[in-house]
Parts: structure tokens; sequence; C-alpha cells
């Protein structure tokens, strides 16, 4: 039996020596390029954080010690240490979730795998603790790249303002995907490369208290000077300015030395931060010489060669929408972009080389993000945001108060838009043409192939007084789609003669209402398929041709509250059309973890299952 084999939970872990630690690591760093290598999933994070997740629970008491994960995906060697090891359907239909979750384990606090927002979490359980009079812990690790964030200094500010036992360790591997940028970056940077005044004031005590007479009096005054010795000699002034006790840099890969600054924290009565300087993707060549994000997330591949196992195929969504950008780059020198730390992940990355000068990563700040782009719209640009659909969310007020209400020509593009799959419930955009619907003037394309989606972004850059939005789903692009004709603003994909039911199908849900449609001519039912292309607002044309036909079904790949089918419903009502409708759509909760076509049977966006309610539907509407 390995060392691993035999832990099943954090107490096994403080009766190792040194040399069984050392081992430990190195099983961990084995099963870990094995175990991901065959499904898929965040690897270059977890190599990063053996040491210091293993030091975390030789010192602290999980789970009444209460260890937070920002983001999250770097929790996979916090989940072997406490019991589950069984990493065969990692981010599978049944298996273990790619963060944190609360139904795996009692050692799981939080799992919402957005970044930035665990000290919010730690300053309320500490809080929590003082009031109950718990004894217990709060420690909250946070990536330098989370940092960056906005929400982490509004918790930092308030953390510091009293006086409670909190810990924060600061996971600082210089990366979020890529590299982290900014000030706090720099300043980080310059804390890793100085020797410190700990070791100042080490030196200076060996010589200075063998120097006769005033050798004593020197030393205790340098001493009592120490604030102004750190600002100069190693400037973590800003993290003590703010009332937060810093200690570090520690070396991120020495159990015993991370061990050593974490009861050093343990024992001290106020908020604590601990700087740990690791390495992303450490312990696998191939990850550590990976300049793009050090194998921040991989798909399944041959561990021996990195070789992908499953075969290329159609390119996705998201590289159609990076060439376009080249290419409208090269067309409109106005346009610009910008992304939230994942330059490479939303496609930005052959824009930057060849428009360096006309691309900016803000760093984990999307409402920082949305504003600077209407800055940039009002100063005479048209700055495109890509950022993941799930995302936007966290910069809905910026939407509306800054690029909105001031009429800006911004367009947002949003990755991973509806059913995302193995991330789980946190990654899914399925909410966006919800939240969007309120958002006076903005406009909404959902693109069905990929001809529609290089279309729809060159007419959404070429609005410049409302915001536009792109999205598309995480997955390969399917076949185009022509349209036969174009009715108003739509794109009419199918139609019979006498047709019954108008299906409006929402984006890259087209295939599957083309799909229904052969389903329900089986059984002598005649349709119409059109592509509203652009689905806010409702084009004038939808509630005529709807009045056609005995029955109205809206397909798709977003939360059925407040989406595409409410916006349709209530422009039928507004344009008197009585026809029934039906809505096709996510339903009202959290998806679990599974590949997206498995995500997308179990809640019904099949053509079988539509065929089913619409076959039902006209049953009980009766003939028109």
């Amino acid at each position: 039996m390995t060392i691993l084999e035999g832990i099943r939970g954090p107490q096994d872990l403080k009766a190792l020596n040194e040399a069984q630690l050392v081992e430990l690591a190195e099983e961990i760093r084995q099963f870990l390029i094995s175990a991901v290598a065959r499904t898929g999933g965040h690897l270059g994070p977890n190599l990063g954080v053996v040491e210091l997740t293993v030091a975390l629970h030789r010192v602290f008491e999980s789970p009444a010690d209460r260890i937070l994960w920002d983001t999250g995906h770097q929790s996979y060697v916090h989940k072997l240490l406490t019991g589950r090891q069984d990493f065969s359907k990692l981010r599978s239909k049944g298996g273990l979730s790619g963060y944190p979750s609360r139904e795996e384990s009692v050692h799981d606090v939080i799992e919402n795998s957005h970044a930035s927002a665990v000290l919010g979490w730690a300053d309320g359980l500490a809080k929590a603790n003082q009031v109950l009079g718990r004894p217990d812990h709060v420690v909250a690790v946070i990536g330098d790249g989370a940092l960056t964030g906005g929400m982490a200094w509004e918790a930092l500010n308030n953390i510091a303002a009293e006086d409670r036992p909190l810990i924060i360790v600061v996971n600082d591997n210089e990366r979020s995907y890529a590299p982290t940028i900014g000030g706090l970056a720099d300043h980080l940077a310059t804390l890793r490369t100085t020797d410190g005044y700990e070791r100042f004031l080490a030196w200076g005590k060996e010589v200075l208290q063998r120097t006769p007479v005033v050798g004593h009096p020197l030393y205790e005054s340098l001493h009592g000077a120490k604030k102004g010795f750190k600002d100069a000699v190693a400037p973590q002034g800003m993290f003590e300015d703010l009332g937060l006790k810093y200690v570090g840099p520690i070396d991120g890969h020495d159990v015993a030395a991370v061990e050593s600054a974490l009861r050093r924290a343990k024992r001290f009565h106020g908020p604590v931060l601990v700087h740990c300087l690791t390495e992303k993707g450490r312990g696998y060549p191939f990850a550590e010489q990976d300049e793009a994000d050090r194998f921040h997330a991989v798909a399944a591949m041959d561990p021996l060669t990195c070789t992908p196992l499953a075969a290329a195929g159609r390119p996705s969504w998201t590289s159609v929408f990076g060439d376009e950008m080249v290419r409208i780059g090269a067309d409109r020198p106005d346009v610009v972009a910008l992304t939230a730390a994942m330059l490479h992940p939303v496609g930005l990355t052959a824009f930057a080389e060849s428009y360096p000068d006309r691309v900016w990563d803000v760093g984990i700040a999307e409402q920082h993000g949305a504003v600077s782009a209407a800055g940039l719209a009002t100063g005479g640009l048209h700055p495109v945001f890509a950022v993941y659909a799930t995302f936007l969310n966290r910069a809905f007020d910026q939407v509306l108060m800054d690029v909105a209400l001031h009429g800006c020509g911004v367009t947002f593009v949003l990755d991973r838009a509806g059913v995302t799959g193995s991330d789980g419930p946190s990654h899914n955009g399925v909410w966006d043409m919800s939240v969007l619907q309120v958002v006076p003037g903005l406009r909404i394309a959902a693109p069905r192939d990929a001809v529609q989606l290089r279309a729809q972004l060159r007419e959404a850059v070429a609005v410049d007084d409302a915001p536009t939005v792109v999205r598309f789903p995480k997955e390969s692009v399917g076949p185009e789609y022509p349209a036969l004709e174009r009715v108003g603003g739509l794109d009419v994909l199918h139609r019979d003669d006498g047709s019954e039911v108008l299906i409006v199908s929402v984006g890259a849900l087209a295939g599957v209402c083309l799909a229904t449609v052969e389903l329900l001519r089986e059984r002598g039912v005649r349709c119409t398929v059109v592509d509203p292309r652009w689905v806010k607002p409702v084009d004038p044309a939808l509630p005529p041709l709807a009045a056609l036909h005995s029955l109205v079904a809206v397909v798709e790949d977003n939360s059925r509250a407040g989406g595409v089918g409410s916006a349709v419903g209530q422009a039928l009502r507004d344009a008197s059309v009585d026809v029934p409708l039906r809505t096709f759509g996510i339903p009202d909760q959290f998806l679990a973890h599974a590949k997206r076509s498995e995500v997308l049977a179990d809640i019904g966006l099949t053509p079988v299952e539509i065929v089913g309610r619409i076959s039902a539907a006209l049953a009980q509407a009766g003939p028109k």
C-alpha cells in the first residue's frame, strides 16, 4: 500500500515523518497526472498546491476549522486527503465535482467557483465564530490571480477593521489562467524578489549585540522602527497598513516551512496573511514548460506524450470568434478587446498577437472591465469584452448603469453560454438572456452556426450607440444551417405548407429544432422553424407570423424564467396574438456536472422530449 492509499482523512497525515511527507507529495503528483490525464480537468493548479494542502491539513483540524478555496479548481489534493480518492469519473455524471462540493464532503465549505469571493466568506465565518464563542479557525486560500478581483479588496478592508482570528493564505504562483498582471502583481513580485526584513533583522541582531555598549540599545531602536525598515527592505507594508500581520514569503513546496508559518499564524489572535510561493504545474515537465497556462485545464490525454485521446473534430465556437476578431481588427482600427484574466480561454490570443496595443487584460475584475469598456467607447473606440457568460453576471450593474444608460457602443461576447456541463453549476451560462432582458437598448445575438457567428459579430460591432451581446456555447461548431428566406429579421430554416407549429429556434439549438421537425412530420404535424438571430428585442415580424399557427414553441439554451420564451410571450400579448405558447429551456435549478449532452437530455432539451410536449399541447389546443 502506498502512503496515499493509507490516507483516509486529514488525521492520518499527522503521524507522518518528514521523509514520508516528501514521498506522499510525489505520490500525489503522480496520481494527479495519471488520473486527470484520463478524464481531463484542472491539472496545473493542483500540482502547485500539493505541499501547501498537506501542511494545511496537518496544522488545522478540518472540518471544525474551515478551510476555504478560491476559486476551488485547486482542491483536488484537498479531496484526496479528505477521503475521496476515486477520480475515475472526475467531472463526469455521478463522479467527483471539479470543485469543492458540499454534497461530497463535510470538509467542503463553499463550492461557488467564481473567483475572489473567498475572503468575504471567511470574514462572515470568522464573525460567526466570534458571536457564537467558537474557538475554531477560518483559513482562506486565495491565488494571486484572484486577488486582482475587487471583491477580495472589499473583504480585506473589512477583515482588517477588527481584531478577530482569520488566516489568509496567498497561493502566489504568478498566474491565474495566464500570468497575473497589474499593480498588485508588481507588488507581489517585489516581495518575491526581496530577501526580506526578518533576514535583515536577524543579521542585525547577531552583529549589533556583539558590539560593546551601543550595540544592544541600537538594535532595540532598530527593532522598534521595524515598520520603516520593512517598507524599505521588504515592502509588505501594503498589507500591514491594512492591519494584516504579514508572514512570508514562504517556499510553498517546503512542508515544514509552510507548517511553521501556519502555526505562527494560528497563534496570532488577529488577521494574518501568509504569503506562499508555489509553481503552477510543478513536478510535470510538460506543464512546467507550457507558457500559455501551465496546463491549467487539460482534456483527456496520454500522460507520457500529452497527445489528446479524442480525435480532432470540428473547430470550436471560441476559435471561430477568435479568427473573425483578427479579421475585424484589420478592417476596423477602432475595434479593441478586453478580457478578465482569460485571454487564451476566450479566444483572444491571435488578436493580441496581431494588435498588441489594442487588447487589455484587466485581471479577475469583470465589473471594472465593463466600466473601462464604457470609457473606451466614449473615447471613440469600439471595445469587445470577451468573457464567460456566467462571469458577466458579476458585472450586471455596470452593464446597466454605465454601458447602457450612457448609450455606449460596447460588444460583450459571451463564451460558454448555455449548458457547459462538466464544470458544474457555477459555470453554466444559463442566465444571461434572462438577466439582460431588462437592460434598455441592449441587443442580444444568438448565432446558430459559424457563418452566423461571423456575420452577427460584425453586425454587433457596427452598433455604436448601445451595448450588444453575442453568445455561443462551449462545444464544437455544428454544420451550417442555411436559411430558406428571411422574414423581417427572422431566418426561416424550415417551412411546411399549412404549417401548424411555429418553432422559434434560439442559437446553437437549431440542430435540435430541425430534428424535432422530422419527428413531428412522422406524426403528421407540419412546422415552420425560424431563427430570430437577434433575440432581444423580439423582431416585429414574429407576432404576425405566430398568428398563422396553432402553437408557438420557443427552444432555448437558457433559463425558462425570464428568457427568450418569456420575451416572445410578452411580444405576442402586446400584439394581441392569442396563440398558445410552450417554452423549452433550462428549469429553475442548479444543474449538476455532467457532459453537455447528458445535461440536455436530463432536462428534456432533446427532439424526442420536445416532440412529446408539442404533441400534447396540440391535442389540448385543438384545431385552429
